[in-house]
């Protein structure tokens, strides 16, 4: 069952992506830091089961499914403009069964319908929780999710505390143009996850809080 939210926003991001998706990853990669990191640090088992929530354009699933052969990568977007994207990077990737891409909401959706897997060893938001309206509902889904021993890692816009006001202000207006809001409250709530649930949790500031970066380990 989808969420009640989930056409509106569905169609918003159709409607912002429908174009952009051709030149999303040209342009993101000069204010969307420390991507690769987090998919460097998520040292995939070769067995691993991994998803990503929010793959948008398959850029990170593509670096990961090379850097990671072996393992089981999944991707959910809710813009089927993005996944048209994903499913023409990733094809050769999907034909060899190493990627699966699915059309689905954040905060609600059947991962054993879409993707054949309950529980992920690893998942990973890459940001995005700062498009999605309910990230909250999208972060306990995810630990819903998490197997365990299992991980959550997510990079996502900082506060830009170290930086110049009119950065962070200049910056903000132009997220705001894609319906993007950094979550202020991203750190603070991790943390109330990590102490109800006895979960270890790790947090960097890169560049100068820039972007924040995030990783939830499950006991």
């Amino acid at each position: 069952m989808a969420s009640r939210a989930e056409p509106d926003h569905a169609a918003r991001m159709d409607g912002i992506y429908g174009m952009q998706r051709h030149i999303y990853d040209l342009t993101r990669k000069y204010y969307l830091l420390g991507r690769d990191r987090l998919i460097q640090r998520l040292d995939l088992a070769p067995d691993a089961t991994a998803l990503e929530i929010g793959c948008g354009t398959g850029r990170n699933l593509a670096l990961a499914a090379r850097r990671y052969p072996k393992a089981s990568l999944h991707g959910l977007d809710i813009s089927r403009e993005m996944l048209r994207s994903a499913e023409a990077k990733l094809a050769a990737y999907v034909a060899q069964g190493q990627v699966r891409l699915a059309q689905g909401d954040a905060t609600h959706f059947d991962p054993a319908k879409l993707f054949g897997h309950p529980q992920f060893d690893h998942i990973w938001f890459s940001y995005t929780l700062s498009m999605i309206p309910d990230w909250r509902g999208a972060l306990e889904m995810a630990i819903n999710l998490v197997a365990p021993g299992g991980s959550i890692h997510i990079v996502d816009f900082g506060q830009q505390a170290g930086l110049p006001h009119w950065f962070r202000n200049l910056l903000h207006r132009w997220l705001e143009k894609f319906h993007v809001t950094p979550r202020v409250w991203l750190i603070d709530t991790c943390r109330e996850i990590a102490d109800q649930s006895g979960w270890r949790i790790e947090i960097e500031r890169p560049y100068r809080d820039y972007a924040w970066l995030i990783t939830l380990h499950r006991p």
